[in-house]
């Protein structure tokens, strides 16, 4: 499988823990490249920032128009008429970012999958369904997607993975109620979650930031 075009960032030589960093719908790997500089992260082993781009295909609910997407989404109510064959191609490529870093020398559990929105959707499916104990799953303004499958489907050794879900309570493209019902099904299913919401819109804060860099202090220290 040919690996997503992707950008790397280093924050020492030899690093011993990898987040891949998926993007939102219609953005780039190039979006979240600045916030590596923002985050607290002094005192952390080294670590490789991988973020990809997604590949281009039409989005329905913006008249078809190509863009960067991880699936197709067909209407604003995100999880009804699911692009159930988009999620598990790109659950595939994410797999294969995996494949890659633990190639390179890095575990599964010191990989933390991370994303925001599209990405988030896509952090969750790869992550819950992956083989392995991951590092985390840093979920950012977005939903669990294909959420009538994931009982049958997440395997025993995602249980073990710790997420990080935050969200805005004034989110006007991913429905704040989403996202509880998100974070619900997945502290039923038996899933650690620290959950956090700030008065914001389809955005970060500087709050948000600063809690990430304090969980990510919890699970790669």
């Amino acid at each position: 499988m040919e690996l997503l075009q992707n950008i790397e960032i280093e924050t020492a030589p030899n690093p011993t823990v990898a987040v891949i960093w998926l993007h939102g719908l219609g953005a780039d790997g190039n979006d979240f490249v600045p916030l590596v500089n923002e985050l607290d992260l002094k005192g952390l082993p080294g670590i490789r920032f991988v973020f990809p781009h997604a590949k281009t295909m039409p989005v329905t609910i913006n008249g078809g128009y190509v863009m960067r997407a991880w699936y197709d989404i067909t209407g604003a109510e995100l999880t009804r008429r699911e692009d159930e064959g988009g999620l598990r191609a790109s659950q595939r490529d994410v797999e294969a970012l995996i494949a890659r870093e633990k190639a390179r020398g890095i575990p599964a559990s010191r990989i933390i999958l991370a994303g925001f929105s599209q990405g988030c959707a896509m952090t969750l499916q790869t992550g819950m369904r992956h083989p392995e104990k991951l590092a985390g799953m840093l979920c950012l303004s977005g939903y669990l997607p294909l959420a009538t499958s994931v009982a049958s489907e997440r395997t025993e050794e995602s249980l073990d993975t710790p997420i990080f879900m935050a969200h805005g309570t004034h989110d006007n493209v991913v429905p704040f109620a989403r996202a509880r019902e998100s974070k619900d099904v997945l502290v039923s299913l038996g899933y650690q979650v620290e959950w956090h919401e700030y008065m914001m819109q389809h955005t970060l804060c500087l709050e948000e930031v600063q809690d990430i860099s304090k969980w990510l202090r919890k699970v790669v220290a």
